[in-house]
């Protein structure tokens, strides 16, 4: 897990944040308090939001699922670029961390284009399945417990129209994907997944290396 980009010294990464990108004051304030949270390696770059930002617009999102969301950064993110008219549903299990993010989503008025569920992401999966979400998505962001990426993937395949793009977070896994000794639950997961996804003829992908890594499939 980064908050960082890999192969960015410090003055490259400064930089980068400086002028590679457009953070605006409610990103920055969610990003800075969440600087001091024990588990602050688990948000986003804000390089990587931006590309997610700049993403939504090209790909004309209006309708998003994020599995997982800490913080909610990535979700501000994703909510502001897709405008007034945009919704994210997004799944988590902690009431902590996300409430967190409701204050800041309220902060930002956009409280209203995310609608937070609070159960396991397999489940909400399947309840947005049951409500005929099938097929409706534009976008879908997985940054969850690793261990069950697999299924998120699956989901995400099934909620997403033809032309959706999913998103796939810490798929270098601090590096341990290609380390043969890393031979736990997680980091099995998502070799497994990875490779799985460079097979997998139902999209078209690139893995790109920002942040903890972050693969891009759009559904043919």
């Amino acid at each position: 897990m980064s908050s960082s980009s890999y192969g960015l010294n410090d003055a490259l990464t400064d930089y980068l944040r400086r002028i590679g990108g457009r953070e605006d004051a409610d990103l920055a304030a969610l990003r800075a308090e969440t600087a001091s949270h024990r588990l602050a390696m688990m948000q986003i770059s804000p390089e990587q939001g931006q590309l997610m930002m700049l993403l939504m617009e090209l790909i004309g999102a209006r309708k998003a699922l994020e599995i997982g969301v800490f913080t909610g950064y990535s979700s501000m993110c994703v909510a502001k670029a897709m405008g007034p008219s945009g919704r994210v549903i997004a799944l988590d299990v902690s009431e902590e961390f996300t409430a967190i993010a409701r204050r800041h989503w309220a902060k930002a008025g956009i409280a209203d284009r995310i609608d937070l569920r609070l159960a396991p992401a397999v489940d909400g999966i399947k309840k947005l399945v049951a409500e005929g979400h099938s097929g409706t998505f534009d976008f879908a962001f997985i940054d969850a417990d690793k261990s069950n990426y697999d299924a998120y993937y699956e989901g995400a395949l099934t909620l997403l129209k033809q032309g959706g793009l999913i998103g796939i977070d810490n798929v270098f896994w601090s590096g341990n994907v290609v380390d043969p000794a890393a031979t736990d639950a997680d980091t099995t997961a998502l070799k497994a997944l990875n490779q799985k996804i460079r097979n997998d003829q139902r999209v078209t992908l690139a893995m790109i290396p920002i942040g903890d890594g972050l693969t891009l499939a759009r559904k043919r």
